[in-house]
């Protein structure tokens, strides 16, 4: 007898599952996001599309403004 197939895993890894008695696909990225449509070409260009997309957008603080007393007159 052979063993059962193990799991893949790594950080190219992506899954699309059907949910079984609908019309829906879950999508779920190596990161963990996870999408849910109901048709695979929108799915799999989400997933390709990493990290664009499905990553929170980070908030890049605005810089410095110099203060008066360092700007010369």
């Amino acid at each position: 007898m052979t063993e059962p197939a193990s799991m893949l895993t790594g950080d190219r890894i992506y899954r699309i599952h059907w949910m079984p008695g609908t019309d829906t696909l879950r999508g779920i990225c190596h990161c963990g996001a996870e999408r849910v449509a109901e048709e695979p070409v929108e799915l799999w260009e989400w997933l390709l599309a990493h990290p664009y997309g499905h990553q929170p957008k980070t908030v890049v603080p605005a810089p410095p403004t110099p203060s008066r007393a360092a700007v010369p007159a």
